[in-house]
């Protein structure tokens, strides 16, 4: 994965975590490490978790991973089968 893979989720994480812990947090009353913030943190985890999977997998389905894709499968001029003989 390429770094232009990983701008929308840090456009994501950064501002989430710097409003979230930084300004939101502190002057609420959930301020301190309690279930809600650790909650929060988790909600955050789970976002980037499931953002590399889908890239992951979008990666792979369209052949940008070609090195790690499985070495059996045969090339379409390997299965053409135009003429079959009786």
């Amino acid at each position: 994965m390429k770094l232009r893979h990983w701008t929308p989720l840090i456009g994501f994480v950064l501002p989430t975590i710097v409003i979230g812990y930084g300004f939101v947090i502190p002057r609420s009353c959930i301020a301190g490490v309690n279930e809600l913030t650790i909650g929060f943190a988790t909600t955050v985890a789970g976002a980037c978790l499931t953002y590399c999977v889908g890239v992951r997998s979008v990666l792979r389905e369209h052949g940008a991973l070609a090195a790690k894709q499985c070495a059996l499968k045969a090339s379409p001029a390997a299965s053409d089968v135009s003429e079959v003989e009786p």
